[in-house]
């Protein structure tokens, strides 16, 4: 890792001077600055943007990366964090990834020249290699997921609690045939919500066998294609829980597309409680989490780190919300109920 040293060192100046460059505390002259700065790009050195809060030199601006705007959830989260970060005299530049890596890591490059104060991210994987040098560079606040190897807080809500009893729930209503559409296992939410379920149903003597679990990538069109797959086995599941409010509307979509109804044919829940999941008919039975809450205690997190603060992860408790798309198992399988309607 490069740092002021090299910088002063290639530069054939002092660390003062380097330090004063981009601190901009004295007068640099117009051709030692330049030589300054082009020697830092070319190293790839970047001020240390906590040790510049510390001194009174900061931005005053925070960077928020997360993976899709258009999912509720995320749309919520980003609203609270500007809230709370505005209350604290900072303004947010917002990256939207796409769950996509490659732009995830554009995202930063961009944001960390931009010379934000810190980072709040939602990252695509938990096993992306450019996140973990990010906290030698800017303190970061990890939301929703974690990154292997980053030492940084967390703020996230703990779904398994609610998963487990969303399962109990299922099965006193009789349901015996249990599928799940996860999203990715490489993103702790995705692989927590998937083994809770899986591990519970089993405690309780329920059959998840391997072709009912369908994984997608928490976007709507993953969600419609692994409900399709589950509605073309010969025998169908009873109920289906959705990881995610994206894909549970593509799922949702495709129940309808093939003439089934809900409950009666197949009942269904979802992770994430997003307000338009009680105007459906039946509304849909949810995992709700504290999403205002996260946003705002990312923020909060963030700007005790640039106080110079300690700061703890801080988990919150999701909730299962229980509404009408959950209902006892049809006698007869779903499968059988379309082809009578055709």
């Amino acid at each position: 890792m490069t740092n002021i040293k090299d910088v002063a060192r290639e530069a054939g100046v002092s660390v003062a001077t380097v330090s004063r460059t981009f601190s901009g505390s004295t007068p640099v002259s117009e051709p030692v600055r330049e030589r300054v700065i082009q020697t830092a790009r070319r190293l790839g050195y970047r001020p240390n943007a906590l040790a510049r809060s510390l001194r009174g030199e900061g931005t005053k601006t925070l960077g928020l990366v997360i993976p899709n705007i258009l999912n509720p959830f995320f749309t919520t989260v980003a609203r609270a964090v500007e809230n709370a970060a505005w209350d604290e005299g900072y303004s947010i530049m917002l990256g939207n990834t796409g769950e996509d890596v490659v732009k995830e890591a554009r995202y930063l490059e961009d944001l960390l020249q931009r010379q934000i104060d810190g980072l709040i991210i939602s990252p695509v994987r938990s096993d992306s290699g450019h996140l973990r040098s990010l906290v030698e560079e800017v303190p970061v606040i990890l939301l929703d997921r974690t990154a292997q190897g980053v030492e940084a807080p967390v703020v996230r809500a703990d779904g398994r609690r609610a998963v487990g009893e969303l399962v109990e729930y299922l099965a006193s209503l009789g349901h015996e045939r249990l599928a799940v559409i996860s999203g990715p296992r490489a993103t702790v939410s995705g692989d927590e919500r998937l083994s809770t379920f899986v591990e519970v149903a089993r405690r309780k003597g329920l059959s998840v066998p391997p072709e009912y679990v369908r994984v997608g990538d928490f976007q709507r069109e993953s969600g419609a294609r692994a409900m399709r797959e589950l509605l073309d086995l010969d025998e169908l599941p009873s109920a289906v829980f959705v990881s995610n409010n994206r894909m549970a509307f593509g799922a949702l979509r495709e129940i309808r597309a093939r003439g089934l109804s809900i409950p009666e044919d197949l009942s269904f829940a979802s992770f994430d409680d997003v307000g338009w999941f009680d105007l459906l008919d039946p509304p849909v039975t949810a995992i709700a989490q504290p999403v205002v809450q996260l946003g705002t205690a990312a923020a909060g997190m963030l700007t005790k780190l640039l106080a110079g603060e300690r700061v703890e992860s801080v988990i919150f408790d999701a909730e299962l919300v229980v509404r009408g798309s959950c209902a006892a198992p049809p006698k007869r399988s779903g499968r059988d109920r379309s082809r009578e309607s055709a």
